[in-house]
């Protein structure tokens, strides 16, 4: 009886131990910050996902494997919020890097601009006063990171509708049903080199971030050590999260996206020119999309737009 009290023990406290070590491992960053006039709780739970293009932790022959370039610093390739409601299906949401709204203490710019000169924090108050609701938790990601955490999971299975040839992504693939490696999934999620750029590519990024997080949350990882030790170890080297946030928070996303959730970019009224050059110009369908996620309304279908891209 003792010993199997003892195997009983250690069955419980190694799995603890395993989520608290790599927990405390995860780089944190103070985006959450309280300001003036910072939106209160508003229904169900949102995610503020940044990809960026930081080069910081790859070597140069990374950086020439992923075709990456060589530019200092970090910008925002990819803005989404995962908003996930009390109830209902939940929402993976782009928001394009070129729309162009007010960002405190800087005038109105592209809403990327937020990151690059103010970082994580002023970001959060940018896409929160764009939105009017309260970002509860934040996950950020560079190129190199996103690349190790794909690998980690043993790819992930894509299906292209078409071929995709960019050298500036360093990305030549069939069409077709394909698992993607690391370096593969981030040429996928870099590349622009369709006639509506942008536009087509964030919906690439949320097809692929679904799938991602399918994979994640498969069996054929959580319960094979030889995929889920790399994963964490993967996750908790790739991705910066809020002071706040813990790696159970990132295990409930994951375990909510993999079902499936409703995804789209945000409305616009279209494109125009502005200080920036060409930009995307919120308007009226705007204001009503975050208006009905502000009340704990579903969006009607005429505000979603899963359109384009290259992915089925």
């Amino acid at each position: 009886m003792l010993i199997f009290l003892v195997i009983l023990l250690l069955l419980v406290l190694t799995p603890l131990g395993l989520l608290f070590y790599y927990d405390a491992q995860l780089h944190r960053v103070n985006a959450l910050a309280s300001y003036p006039g910072r939106p209160g709780s508003t229904p169900g739970t949102t995610w503020l996902i940044v990809g960026t293009d930081s080069r910081d932790d790859l070597t140069q022959e990374e950086k020439d494997r992923l075709t990456t370039g060589d530019s200092d610093g970090a910008r925002t390739d990819t803005i989404m919020l995962a908003h996930l409601p009390r109830s209902g299906t939940p929402m993976l949401i782009s928001i394009p890097r070129d729309l162009y709204v007010p960002i405190p203490g800087m005038g109105s710019h592209k809403i990327n601009a937020a990151f690059n000169e103010g970082g994580p924090q002023l970001l959060v108050r940018a896409v929160e006063g764009l939105s009017g609701l309260r970002i509860d938790h934040y996950a950020e990601i560079g190129f190199g990171g996103f690349d190790r955490l794909v690998d980690a999971v043993g790819g992930v299975q894509m299906c292209l509708d078409l071929p995709l040839r960019d050298p500036l992504a360093g990305l030549n693939l069939p069409a077709g049903c394909q698992r993607l490696d690391g370096a593969q999934a981030l040429g996928l999620v870099r590349t622009r080199a369709f006639p509506n750029a942008d536009l087509a590519r964030v919906v690439n990024q949320r097809k692929f971030m679904t799938a991602l997080m399918k994979r994640a949350a498969s069996p054929a990882v959580l319960l094979n050590p030889f995929r889920l030790i790399p994963f964490l170890n993967g996750a908790v080297g790739a991705l910066t999260v809020d002071d706040g946030d813990h790696l159970w928070d990132l295990g409930w996303l994951a375990f909510r996206l993999r079902g499936g959730p409703v995804t789209t970019t945000v409305p616009t009224g279209g494109s125009d020119y502005t200080v920036d050059g060409d930009s995307l110009l919120p308007d009226q369908s705007t204001t009503d999309f975050f208006d009905y996620l502000r009340r704990g309304k579903p969006v009607p279908a005429e505000l979603l737009s899963d359109a384009g891209g290259a992915v089925s």
